[in-house]
Formats: C-alpha cells, structure tokens, sequence
C-alpha cells in the first residue's frame, strides 16, 4: 500500500512538472534574416513568457517557406502570420486572437528610385525578386498584379525580404515585390530609395494565430501578455528596442483581433489565380 501510495505521488509530482513546464513553439515569417528575425522577437517572447507565466520559445526556418511548412505540420503552437487565410489552410483551425499595429500594409512592386523603369509593362522579361513564395502582401498581392496585366517576368525568390532588398540594389534583379512597412523601413534603417511602380489596397498587418490544441487558460495568458505590453514601460520599451532593430515603426505594438480583420485577405482568395492560391 505504502509503495502504492509513493508511486502515485511520484507519478503526480511528474506530471505537475510536466504541466509547468511545458513549452510551446512560437513561428514568426521570416520578415527578415534569421539574425534580425531573432533580434526583433527574442527581447519579446522573453517579455511575454515573464508576464504570461506560460513558457514560448522561437523556431524559425531558414526561410519564409520553411517557416511555415512548421506551421503546415504543426510542429508549433503560437504563429505569426497571414499565410493561413485561403479556403484550405482555414481548416486547419489556427485561431487569430491578435495583430501588430501598424499603418495600414500595401503590397508594392519597386525599383531602386535611380532605375530608368517607371511603368509596370516595362519590367515584362526582367527579374523580379521576392521574399518566397508563401509571401501574401509581397508575393501574391503582387506578383498577382504583374500576372492580371499579362507581364511575365522572371521570378526570384530570396528567402526573406531583406535578401531580396539585397539583390535588388546589387543589381541581380531589376524590381523587388514587397509591402510598403518592408519598403518604409529599410529605406530608414539602410538610407535606400525606392520608386514604387504599383500600390495596392490596405491590409492589416500579420495575425497572432493559436492552434487548437492549446489549453484556453494559456491562451488567454499570452493574448493578455501581448496586447498590455506596450501599456507597461518596461514592455515599451522593449517593444521599441526591438522595432528599431529592424526598422520598424517604433510605435508599433500588439492590440485584439479576429478572423473578421482579415476579410480583405479571403477576398483575394476569391478570385486569385490557382498558382497562388
């Protein structure tokens, strides 16, 4: 009996130790290089795992594309993104709870502002460069764009937007496809100028998104960690800090959101090509 009773006391111990100690994988897009990647969120994730008492780490893929493909075979639990917005990926269940404030994002297509390009028509046949191919606002807002004018052009991918930004002004492409807070912000940070050729519509920034499979208490945990940072000065600052690092813009910091947020993205679902669908 008394042997009994010690082992389902060890079994219990073992199993609270589990429960605090769970950790739970946190996959950003690759918006950046793997270093300015963890440069922006590392400071965080740390913040939120303190106030949320629920332990996140990062996991990142060499690339946008192998980023998400952690998220396609879920390997992670918290995500920020906005590639799971088309018909297929909503049924995988991600649940949006959050977003990053910041202007309004457009998908734009732009050439450095010395380049004798200054029409659409005039980049059929040249490369262009992208982030990836699981890129919405900087690939299939716009390289959709160059395929509804009947531009073919000759598509690059980098792997993230500051490589593509890279290739651009080394001259191994002749446009870069992106969004304006990408543009914006390593026009600041790298004294860059750009031309934009084409603007599309507003959207919002990318979504905090949870699996399913989190326990609601958590969520609510690291949703409320999230969306009062930048209401607490140490997590203002950090927020700051960490936006600078990047270019960002400094004011940016997390607030509530749904799904109903990203309704302009389901709508270019609707009548997207199947390639980018």
């Amino acid at each position: 009996m008394f042997t009994r009773f010690l082992l389902i006391a060890a079994m219990s111990i073992c199993s609270l130790a589990h429960a605090q100690g769970t950790t739970y994988r946190f996959s950003p897009v690759n918006q950046w290089d793997i270093a300015k990647t963890a440069a922006y969120w590392n400071p965080i994730i740390k913040y939120v795992s303190e106030r949320s008492g629920v332990k996140l780490e990062l996991k990142i893929g060499r690339t946008s594309a192998d980023t998400t493909a952690y998220v396609l075979t879920r390997e992670v639990e918290f995500i920020f993104s906005n590639h799971l917005f088309s018909p297929e990926r909503e049924q995988l269940g991600w649940k949006v709870f959050g977003r990053r404030w910041t202007p309004p994002l457009q998908g734009q297509i732009a050439v450095p502002a010395d380049s004798p390009i200054t029409r659409l028509e005039e980049l059929k046949g040249q490369e262009v460069v992208f982030a990836g191919p699981e890129a919405f606002v900087g690939y299939k807002l716009t390289y959709g764009q160059l395929l509804a004018r009947g531009i073919d052009v000759k598509v690059v991918f980098a792997g993230n937007q500051n490589a593509a930004f890279s290739q651009l002004f080394a001259g191994k492409a002749k446009a870069v496809g992106s969004n304006s807070a990408l543009i914006d912000g390593y026009a600041r940070k790298e004294g860059k100028r750009f031309r934009v050729l084409w603007t599309s519509e507003d959207f919002h920034d990318l979504a905090l998104m949870v699996s399913g499979k989190v326990p609601e208490k958590d969520v609510k945990a690291v949703a409320s960690a999230f969306i009062n940072m930048h209401r607490d000065p140490e997590g203002l600052a950090i927020l700051q800090r960490s936006s600078n690092e990047v270019g960002l813009d400094p004011k940016a910091y997390f607030l509530p959101a749904t799904g109903a947020d990203y309704a302009a993205y389901r709508r270019f679902y609707q009548s997207a090509p199947a390639s980018l669908r």
